[in-house]
């Protein structure tokens, strides 16, 4: 049977638009914010499970997270270290056989990809002594996660504003950057390792910038708890 060409022009339109910045884009930020609407309802991280995990996995000698105010810091980052490292190595598995058959057999990868970013920041605010119990520490968990994004909220947006709108924020920025990476050339061409190599880079970027985030929160509370309670509420309320 002869060929006229019109299946092979069908196949570089449809790379085309998958090579898009937009067009990736929307499509992995729907995802991602798939991965962090799961990691934040039943796969959220238990903090008694991590504070057991803390005290026994990492030899940390706390009670309570409040406890690690008392600790050296370099054993806080020591920690956190670690916890950034497994969950590359976790995503690197998760992404290695992802990429096959181009980007659209990527996107569901991604994902995936959210809920283990979501419950890798969620351990850094607990390493740092911030829990997300109460909805004061719930905004604290997504403003480092905006941190993270490169999203510029303020504090005062995510009381007043649903979480789920900050997701949607999140995922798009997330979205733009996997794109990017991808049309530049700053991923590898598409293969084998494009889940893996993607999955490294977002895990560590993301997890290195929420790290950042809570490690000055952690000073900033360690001052305030070196000043006293009656200088603490001065501060506050000022």
């Amino acid at each position: 049977m002869a060929n006229d060409g019109s299946g092979s022009a069908g196949i570089q339109r449809v790379m085309s638009i998958a090579d898009s910045p937009s067009f990736l884009s929307q499509r992995i930020s729907r995802a991602v914010e798939r991965g962090l609407r799961r990691a934040y309802g039943r796969f959220a991280v238990k903090p008694d499970r991590y504070l057991h995990e803390l005290r026994r996995g990492h030899g940390l000698p706390i009670a309570s997270f409040g406890d690690v105010f008392d600790l050296h810091p370099a054993a806080l980052d020591h920690v956190a270290e670690r916890a950034i490292s497994g969950h590359r190595r976790m995503a690197i598995i998760e992404g290695a056989g992802f990429g096959l058959g181009g980007v659209f057999t990527l996107l569901p990868d991604v994902s995936v990809l959210g809920v283990i970013t979501l419950r890798l920041i969620q351990k850094l605010g607990m390493i740092y002594g911030f829990e997300y119990r109460t909805e004061e520490e719930q905004v604290e968990l997504w403003m480092a996660v905006a941190s993270a994004a490169g999203v510029d909220v303020a504090r005062d947006w995510i009381k007043k504003q649903v979480i789920e709108r900050l997701m949607t924020r999140v995922a798009e920025k997330a979205g733009t950057e996997l794109a990017e990476k991808i049309t530049t050339g700053m991923v590898p061409l598409l293969g084998a390792g494009l889940g893996a190599v993607l999955n490294a880079y977002f895990i560590t970027g993301w997890g290195r910038r929420a790290q950042h985030y809570f490690r000055d929160k952690h000073f900033d509370r360690r001052s305030q708890r070196a000043l006293g309670p009656g200088h603490s509420a001065l501060l506050l309320n000022g």
